[in-house]
């Protein structure tokens, strides 16, 4: 749900951009507050875990890591790398807010 609901606020972004700036300057407003940015990571993480959970698929494709124990395991590694790497992006793409 979060990454239909994600995309298709990109999209509706998108849209204002090309063709309606007073609807971009709402979207700018409301993608910029604490809620947001809350919405804009949830929907980042949700496309990196999806990710990681598809590079684990094709892990398991390969006939490997099918076991309980490394199946448990490669399912933690998948929580743990889709949150490093939603932070990065976050931080990549917002840490230089209003630095100088």
């Amino acid at each position: 749900m979060v990454l239909y609901g994600g995309t298709l606020l990109l999209a509706l972004w998108a849209f204002a951009l090309a063709f309606s700036p007073d609807l971009y300057v709402s979207l700018a407003a409301i993608t910029a507050s604490p809620i947001g940015l809350i919405i804009i990571g949830g929907y980042v993480w949700s496309l990196c875990f999806h990710l990681m959970n598809g590079l684990r698929h094709l892990y398991w494709d390969a006939g490997r890591g099918l076991a309980a124990k490394t199946a448990t395991m490669t399912a933690w590694l998948v929580y743990g790398l889709s949150i490093a790497l939603a932070i990065f992006i976050m931080w990549s793409a917002f840490g230089g807010k209003g630095g100088a």
